[in-house]
């Protein structure tokens, strides 16, 4: 049915579980997978118990968020396995559901494949859904796994 997924990772539980059922399809129909991580490319304001701030510098945010992309995409490759073939992307954008978009179109993928952190109630409104973002907004297919 699809040829290419594209898959979101973070790292958490509930993405390291999606990933199962991602492989699952991608052997079904001998898809190839993306998977992607986005991170901020800004870096965040650190503040010690002192009145004054530090920041960390650009470069070191980038070579940090780069570090941790690699770890958390090597990680994703291998709970897929070796069977499924799994290319990776790394995002930098402030936006996670645009990221998510920008690694679609960059990876010319043929679905979203995400898995939903199903918050419900005060959780819903105030950290809001990326799923719903990216649904509201891709001009491909997002199947979202539960």
């Amino acid at each position: 049915m699809f040829k290419h997924l594209l898959v979101p990772v973070d790292g958490s539980d509930v993405s390291k579980k999606s990933l199962k059922k991602v492989a699952e399809l991608a052997k079904a129909d001998k898809a190839v997978v993306t998977l992607v991580y986005v991170s901020d490319p800004m870096p965040p304001m650190v503040y010690s118990d002192s009145s004054m701030g530090y920041g960390i510098s650009q470069k070191d945010h980038k070579k940090v968020c780069e570090a941790y992309a690699t770890d958390v995409l090597k990680k994703a490759a291998l709970v897929l396995g070796a069977s499924v073939k799994a290319n990776t992307l790394h995002i930098p954008n402030s936006n996670l559901s645009e990221g998510i978009l920008d690694g679609a179109k960059k990876s010319k993928a043929d679905v979203i494949v995400m898995a939903s952190h199903k918050r419900t109630g005060i959780k819903s409104i105030l950290l809001g859904s990326e799923t719903h973002e990216v649904i509201v907004h891709s001009k491909i297919p997002v199947l979202v796994l539960g």
